[in-house]
């Protein structure tokens, strides 16, 4: 899963305590980068517990769970909006630069093809079909 504000790739991880922090945007479970992580208040776009304020959630299961309190949730129904598009009536419709989403609004779990390309190659030389 990529860091939900920069898009870098998470690495075979070392031992001992991941240097990458989990959070919940839009019911969905996000990693963020220690790059990132460097950045003033990087927890700002982050949900907050109903009950403690914290930002310290979780998604597992279906629910958003906060690791301080234990507040466990229900996800929100997303209410989707359409695209701006770019053109008139009757030119091609496509999304205008403002509608394309940046590293920093992707959806976390969008499709990402050169993901699993790579995650193909990988299999494959785990399992000696390279």
């Amino acid at each position: 899963m990529p860091c939900y504000r920069c898009g870098v790739r998470q690495t075979d991880p070392e031992r001992g305590k991941s240097p990458w922090r989990r959070g919940v945007v839009h019911d969905q479970l996000v990693l963020i980068c220690p790059a990132c992580q460097e950045s003033t208040d990087w927890t700002a776009e982050l949900e907050r517990c109903a009950k403690c304020h914290s930002a310290h959630l979780i998604r597992r299961l279906g629910q958003v769970e906060c690791l301080d309190c234990g507040l466990v949730r229900e996800p929100e129904a997303v209410t989707l909006v359409p695209a701006r598009t770019v053109g008139g009536p009757g030119a091609a419709a496509r999304p205008s630069a403002a509608a394309r989403p940046s590293a920093g609004d992707r959806p976390p779990g969008g499709a990402d093809m050169s993901l699993a390309d790579e995650v193909g190659r990988a299999l494959d030389r785990l399992l000696g079909r390279a």
